[in-house]
């Protein structure tokens, strides 16, 4: 930034700089003392409910392709991780920058919009972070008697980085689906069926293996009963085609649910402080990079987990 003289009073570009960071900071600080509201009103019952009945309609289709994307995604992510531009690997980064994060839902779209709204801006129409820039700026430059600056060129930079958290902000929505889905495959594995069932996969293995026992004694020889005591010494392979078919309508159970788990998870998310990490975690990656006018910072580690729970989930099913 440049200086900036008149007849009578010169600004350094340290002042203008710690007028900038000053008033980015008391913007922030702000952004951060209406999180707890924000997650009272938005994540807590009943707000979790207005939240996300959003999810009814064209959500259920568009969830399970996210789901099924996910890993694609994340695999561009660790691609753009591991392997820096300078690389002679460039063209492989640049590849995994066009990889899209998958359809946005309803719900990410209208938490996106309350974030935006609510969280950034307070409700205003115009960006709040200009004003406090302008009243940063303006207090330096009456002290100097000077003429006001162009800030065209401070909002050009920030518009886009805030678009581009939100993007990452909605792919942790997908990403929660996802772990919620394991947990609940788990939680249901081991107490409906006393079996390890850390996803989906391994949850279909285990009702495939039951509908395979009950067809097999169905048919004995000797009778259902004894057929039933028989297989459950020797249990019978399930069939590719069984296995397959079960897997599919489980899959598609859990597609079903993860689009309206939030209702659920999100105050349990809420409750414990998942929600207020998260978010407090995006404003402090958003305010580094508008400080130091770096590119977007913020990448959650959540669908790197899901990510592992899947394949904790293959491994464990055997299918790697």
């Amino acid at each position: 930034m440049r200086t900036v003289t008149s007849p009578e009073q010169t600004i350094s570009e340290a002042e203008i700089e710690h007028a900038v960071r000053e008033g980015i900071r008391r913007y922030f600080d702000d952004c951060r003392a209406r999180v707890p509201t924000f997650i009272d009103r938005h994540f807590h019952y009943p707000g979790a409910i207005t939240t996300n009945r959003r999810a009814l309609g064209w959500d259920m289709l568009r969830a399970p392709i996210n789901l099924l994307w996910a890993p694609i995604y994340a695999l561009a992510c660790l691609t753009k991780i591991l392997l820096p531009r300078r690389t002679g690997l460039i063209w492989l980064h640049s590849l995994a920058d066009r990889v899209p994060a998958g359809f946005t839902t309803r719900v990410q779209h209208h938490i996106s919009q309350l974030i935006l709204v609510e969280l950034l801006n307070n409700g205003q129409e115009s960006p709040l972070i200009e004003r406090y820039l302008v009243e940063a700026l303006e207090a330096v430059y009456d002290r100097h008697n000077c003429e006001s600056i162009d800030h065209q060129k401070f909002s050009e930079l920030v518009h886009p980085l805030i678009a581009d958290t939100l993007s990452q902000y909605r792919v942790t929505r997908t990403a929660a689906a996802d772990i919620t889905n394991s947990i609940g495959c788990t939680v249901l594995g081991a107490f409906a069926f006393q079996k390890f069932t850390p996803g989906g996969i391994g949850l279909g293995v285990v009702l495939a293996s039951m509908m395979a026992k009950t067809l097999a004694a169905r048919d004995f020889i000797l009778g259902e009963t004894i057929g039933g005591w028989y297989y459950s010494v020797f249990p019978p392979e399930p069939s590719l085609a069984t296995t397959a078919s079960v897997m599919v309508a489980v899959m598609a159970a859990l597609a079903a649910f993860a689009a309206l788990s939030g209702v659920i998870f999100d105050p349990v998310q809420a409750a414990i402080g998942l929600h207020r990490r998260r978010l407090h975690k995006l404003l402090d990656h958003l305010q580094q990079d508008v400080t130091l006018s770096t590119q977007n910072s913020f990448r959650p580690k959540d669908q790197f987990v899901a990510r592992i729970l899947d394949t904790f989930d293959m491994v464990r099913s055997g299918f790697l």
